[in-house]
Order: structure tokens, then C-alpha cells, then sequence
């Protein structure tokens, strides 16, 4: 049976182990790291499929099972034709399970052996996931990648709770891969919990590799541990997956922990950030963090940022943004989400071309003295 996801490993930098490939997908090649903006509710909020081509150059986005199941319902994204037709886009789309938006939900959730049964956030009503469901629903949405339903644990979490939750993800994940009927189509990544325990990494990893998934996702890290702790288990646990599948680290954004997660040989990560700190005045520029609602730059008539090469970087000044985001006008956010969202695109195709070059480490050296990082 053809699978819809192969992965290809073009070049292994010799210094830091950090790998570079491509990922084959139904529609369009993904080459890698890549960062992977979220279209949460099949829109990336603020930009447009055609600024998300021609501006950010995205190769793949993501959107959320949970939200589209709630609104407008995945039968109705069905009969248009699936996400792709629905949204305009023709490139490949990411789907998370629901998991980590219903876990996420605290006590309007319980959960049990079967799934998840939880209130809605909208109107309160009663709505149930489980595995089989998660996968009807991402069916349903036809995207390119569909993520297992798995239970993401709070941090800090107990040994013995984490263990449950993460044996529990286990056999959800092989639930899921008996209820996908869509194979050649889609893809369904496996998604590697245990917490900040190594032997449950190490025995989630395994147990799932069993299964034979087409990729593998690392979860429930950056969920507000210090950063140590997460170096230390993203380090330990990328080695654990196969080296000729894609390897997704789910829910990072900033510019150090893209370019860590590249170092440790991951292919794949996506975080909101981008466009939630555009939607408070806030970019990422090459020299650092720019605050553009304060008055230091009411008078500054250069771009955002002078080494970007996006719409808002090549036609605004800064002047002219902070006077959007203080009057509140749309286009501000609109704008600075283009940036934001083209900045972790840029730093990723540089992340590329050193790891080509076997410069990546030397690349992090002389970015974190820039970006102010510590070492």
C-alpha cells in the first residue's frame, strides 16, 4: 500500500547532528526543519492564502480538529470539499487530534478508557472525541498529515499519573491506526508522551515505532517547564525516533527553541505565537524583540526590519505601525502577523543553508549574541 507521507534525508550537518530533508506529501513537497504557521480555525488569523504564499512562503499550516468540529462542523467542511477547497489552500495542511484543546479544558473535560467527553467552550453543550471520532472528524477535514489522539499531561505531573496517561496514549494511538481508512491519502503521525520521565519516553517511543506509524510527533513538552528541562528531554527523545520519518516537535515558536529543536534533529514545529504577539504590537526583528506601541519609535521612519524581506518590511516604517497598533486599526496586526509569521519562515531556510554548509552551531553562536540569548 502506497503511504501518503514519505520522508527524504538529504544531508546530515557533521558537526551537530541537525538533518535536512524533505517531506513528500499529496500536495507538495515540504523541505525541512520547517516551521509550520496554525490556521486554528482554517485561517491564519490576519493573513490571507495568497500573503501566506507570496509573503510568509509557507510551505505547510495547520488547523485544529476541535475548533473545526465544534464550528462550523467537519461533515459541513466535508461536503465543500475538504479543507483544502474550503480555505483556498493548496499546499499541505496539518491536522492535530483535538487532544491537547479538550485536555486543555480542565474541568469542563473527563476522560476515560473510551475518550474524551467535555463541554463545549462556545455554548456549553455536551460533545464527545475519542480516537475513532478523531479520526472521522480528520477524514472528514482531508488533510495531508492527521495527528493520533493522545493526552497531553499537565506539568509538573506524578510518575504514576503521567505513566497511566502516557500507556493510556498508546493504546488510543493504536485505535487510531485501526479506525484510518484514509491511508493513501493522509498521513497519521504517532505522538510520543511520558512527560519529563526518560524510561516512559523511551517505552513510548518504542511502543509506537511498533506500530509503524509514517511520522512521529514529540508532545507535551514546552508546557511551561524551564527551558533546561525541555533541552533535556527534546535531546533525549529525537534520538528514540526513526531517522527515515519526519520528526515533529509540537508547539514551538520562539527563534531559540526552532533553532534547538533543529540542533537535536527535529523536521517539523508550529506555534500561534507569531500572530498572537502581532495581535499586541509586538515583532520579531533580526536585531531582537520590537515593541512597536512605544514611543521610541514614533519618529522612526526605517522599516521593521531592515534585513527582512517581507511586504511589511519592504513598503512600512516603523513610525507608521506603531501608529496602527495604537489606533487599533486592522491592518497593523495584519501586517505585523505577515512579518512575524515570514521572520520563523526566513530563520528556517537559513537554518537550512547552514545545516548544508555544516555551520549550524556557529549559526546559533553568533544569532543568540544578536537576539540577546544566553548560551
Amino acid at each position: 500500500m502506497n503511504q501518503a507521507i514519505t520522508y527524504e534525508l538529504l544531508h546530515i550537518d557533521k558537526h551537530s547532528g541537525a538533518r535536512r530533508g524533505v517531506i513528500h506529501t499529496p500536495h507538495g513537497d515540504i523541505q525541512t526543519p520547517i516551521f509550520m504557521p496554525v490556521g486554528t480555525q482554517a485561517t491564519v488569523k490576519g493573513v490571507s492564502p495568497r500573503e501566506l504564499k507570496e509573503d510568509v512562503k509557507a510551505q505547510i499550516i495547520l488547523s485544529n480538529t476541535y475548533h473545526l468540529f465544534l464550528r462550523p462542523g467537519h461533515e459541513l467542511v466535508r461536503e465543500a470539499g475538504g479543507l483544502h477547497e474550503f480555505m483556498h489552500w493548496d499546499r499541505p495542511i496539518l491536522t492535530d487530534s483535538g487532544g491537547f484543546q479538550v485536555f486543555s479544558l480542565g474541568e469542563l473535560r473527563k476522560i476515560c478508557e473510551e475518550g474524551v467527553e467535555f463541554r463545549s467552550h462556545l455554548d456549553g453543550s455536551k460533545k464527545f472525541i475519542s480516537p475513532e471520532i478523531s479520526m472521522e472528524i480528520q477524514e472528514a477535514l482531508g488533510s495531508d498529515i492527521m495527528m493520533a489522539f493522545d493526552e497531553c499531561c499537565p506539568y509538573p505531573s506524578t510518575y504514576e499519573y503521567t505513566k497511566k496517561s502516557m500507556e493510556r496514549t498508546t493504546r488510543w494511538a493504536m485505535r487510531c491506526k485501526e479506525a484510518h481508512k484514509t491511508v493513501e491519502k493522509q498521513g497519521l503521525f504517532g505522538i510520543v508522551q511520558g512527560g519529563f520521565f526518560k524510561d516512559l519516553r523511551t517505552q513510548s517511543a518504542k511502543e509506537l515505532i511498533d506500530l509503524d506509524f509514517p511520522g512521529y510527533a514529540i508532545g507535551g513538552i514546552s508546557v511551561g517547564e524551564p527551558k533546561e528541562e525541555f533541552l533535556d528531554i527534546l535531546k533525549f527523545t529525537t534520538p528514540l525516533l526513526p531517522e527515515h520519518k519526519p520528526r515533529y516537535l509540537m508547539g514551538v515558536g520562539t527563534p531559540d527553541y526552532l533553532i534547538e529543536a533543529a540542533l537535536a534533529g527535529i523536521d517539523m514545529c508550529d506555534c500561534v505565537l507569531p500572530t498572537r504577539i502581532a495581535r499586541h504590537g509586538t515583532a520579531m526583528t533580526w536585531q531582537g524583540k520590537v515593541v512597536v506601541r512605544n514611543a521610541v519609535y514614533e519618529k522612526d521612519f526605517s522599516p521593521l526590519d531592515s534585513q527582512c524581506d517581507c511586504y511589511t518590511c519592504r513598503n512600512f516604517t516603523r513610525a507608521y505601525m506603531r501608529h496602527l497598533i495604537n489606533t487599533k486599526e486592522i491592518l497593523g496586526v495584519q501586517l505585523l502577523s505577515i512579518h512575524n509569521l515570514r521572520f520563523l519562515t526566513k530563520l528556517m531556510e537559513c537554518v537550512r543553508i547552514e545545516i548544508e554548509k555544516d555551520n549550524l552551531l556557529k549559526f546559533r553562536e553568533e544569532f543568540y549574541q544578536k537576539y540577546g540569548y544566553p548560551l
